[in-house]
């Protein structure tokens, strides 16, 4: 059954990885026990996720990670699959996490990550609905690792799959400084520009990425970013860059 007639059947395809089998059999018994959501499992390996997608589309993917096993693998098997299947939405299930394991997850394409110890059953359901509609799922300590990383850099350079850019130079100092939590207002007085032109590059840029919020766009930026050390306002005074 396809993404699409999984939807008209009123059910969200979900492809379970796990690499923690007992935990997967609960998880997957309570999933399964819910209309809304039809099951599909594999283990938390590249080439076992993609052969489930390939045999039957899924519209979000559970990523369950077990800390017994090396994190870094963990991801690189998400992010080799985020780049095969940049349509399904992707949620991370964890135990617990860091501030590295959040930025890394973001990074390799989760639209979520949902924590077992803090949170029940039925906010994973929630969770699960949010990301199928095109939303984030991410607490506000998650953010603000988020937010922090990108005012790390004085420029985030928003890359496609092959690594092209996809946001003028003008249109990536727009999005350092949302990062950095400023309204229209301030970074119109920062760029010394208009706020109704501010407003026209976030427009502009969220339908470029396909996204609807300032929130989607800094989770973009860092998901896709190349970040680049350079002195961007001094080079955008030196050039008068417009996009």
């Amino acid at each position: 059954m396809s993404s699409s007639l999984a939807a008209t059947a009123g059910a969200i395809s979900v492809l379970v990885a796990d690499s923690n089998r007992m935990q997967a059999q609960l998880l997957i018994g309570a999933l399964r026990r819910r209309p809304e959501f039809r099951i599909l499992t594999c283990a938390m390996d590249t080439d076992a996720m993609l052969h489930a997608v390939a045999a039957s589309p899924a519209l979000v993917a559970l990523l369950s990670m077990n800390h017994s096993e090396s994190v870094a693998e963990q991801l690189d098997a998400l992010r080799r699959f985020h780049l095969s299947q940049p349509g399904v939405a992707k949620i991370l299930l964890v135990a617990s996490y860091d501030r590295e394991l959040v930025v890394s997850a973001f990074r390799a394409g989760v639209r979520g990550i949902f924590c077992i110890s803090d949170l029940h059953f039925r906010e994973l359901c929630k969770c699960i609905q949010r990301v199928a509609g095109g939303q984030v799922w991410a607490n506000t300590e998650q953010m603000n690792y988020l937010m922090d990383l990108v005012a790390e850099v004085p420029w985030v350079r928003v890359i496609s799959a092959r690594g092209n850019a996809m946001l003028t130079a003008r249109e990536e100092q727009v999005v350092v400084l949302v990062a950095e939590g400023l309204s229209n207002r301030e970074i119109a007085r920062e760029l010394k520009l208009s706020e109704h032109t501010i407003k026209k590059y976030l427009f502009r840029m969220f339908d470029k990425l396909g996204i609807s919020t300032r929130v989607e766009l800094v989770l973009y930026a860092v998901s896709h970013g190349d970040p680049l050390r350079a002195k961007w306002l001094a080079t955008l005074e030196r050039t008068g860059s417009d996009g």
